[in-house]
């Protein structure tokens, strides 16, 4: 007898139990259906549960569109973020210049540049190692009395001019609306009327930075001939115009900024509602 019909009824008896319990399976509701004979070259289809079905639906709607979602944000957010910045400015620092030994290691490799000596002639004039004298210019260690006496003696400088940087104040410029310092530019002669709104000489940023307060009248004109060193930050406050940075145009209005690299030819190239009136900071390095 087949196995596969051990659910129809077979001639029972104590012998015949004895053999095959382990076969017998209990009957459901209603006679048992014969099986079906499965062709051998069709795929055999097996029957998925509720459960089965269940399950994958859930895998499929939770799996499979968190990773995508989490690999189209990391694409979204690489795009959409600008590059970091690597200044922090609400880092806590010691400024350099508050540092005793930083500032006079300045002042000691200034003055032995400015005499165009190396550090080995200066090893030689004062008697103190090379290592000694690196490590002074680099502000890693605190030079006693004697070292500096030396110092100041073969640099043919007083003792207190090593202290210069570290008692040097840090300036501030502060203009009253109004006050601005008028004064003439390239494009004074087009009728844009300059105002400079602060200058600090000699800053130890070794940047320069010119910020102006400019106003265009209806009788100024357009002006797209600017291009000098440097970078130009221009902020609008009132007004509006068509502005030129290289081969791009760009319509400004007040609380629009551009910011740019002033080598390319740059100025307001179509003046469009008056009074125009913005700022302009430019930067440029500090000449030694």
């Amino acid at each position: 007898m087949s196995p596969h019909l051990i659910d129809m009824a077979p001639p029972v008896g104590p012998e015949w139990l004895m053999t095959h319990r382990h076969k017998i399976r209990p009957l459901k509701n209603g006679p048992p259906e014969t099986p079906k004979k499965r062709s051998t070259n069709a795929p055999v289809i097996e029957p998925v549960t509720k459960e089965a079905a269940s399950m994958a639906r859930e895998k499929t709607s939770t799996l499979h569109p968190t990773s995508i979602t989490r690999e189209q944000g990391a694409t979204m957010d690489s795009m959409n973020k600008p590059a970091a910045l690597t200044q922090d400015p609400h880092a806590l620092r010691e400024p350099k210049e508050n540092n005793l030994e930083i500032a006079i290691g300045h002042e000691v490799r200034a003055l032995r540049k400015k005499l165009g000596i190396t550090i080995a002639d200066l090893a030689s004039a004062t008697g103190i190692s090379m290592g000694m004298l690196s490590k002074i210019e680099n502000g890693v260690t605190s030079p006693s009395l004697t070292s500096l006496q030396a110092l100041a003696s073969a640099l043919g400088v007083p003792l207190t001019d090593f202290f210069r940087r570290y008692e040097e104040p840090r300036n501030a410029v502060f203009v009253k609306s109004g006050e601005g310092i008028a004064i003439e530019r390239r494009g004074t002669r087009a009728g844009h009327e300059y105002n400079l709104l602060g200058h600090i000489d000699n800053n130890t940023s070794g940047v320069v930075v010119e910020p102006y307060f400019l106003t265009l009248t209806e009788e100024s004109s357009s002006f797209p001939a600017f291009q000098h060193e440097g970078m130009e930050f221009i902020y609008m406050l009132e007004g509006e115009v068509r502005y030129r940075h290289g081969d791009q145009l760009y319509h400004m209005q007040a609380g629009d900024s551009l910011f740019f690299d002033a080598d390319a030819r740059h100025g307001p190239e179509e003046l469009l509602s008056f009074p125009i009136r913005y700022l302009s900071i430019i930067c440029y390095p500090a000449r030694a």
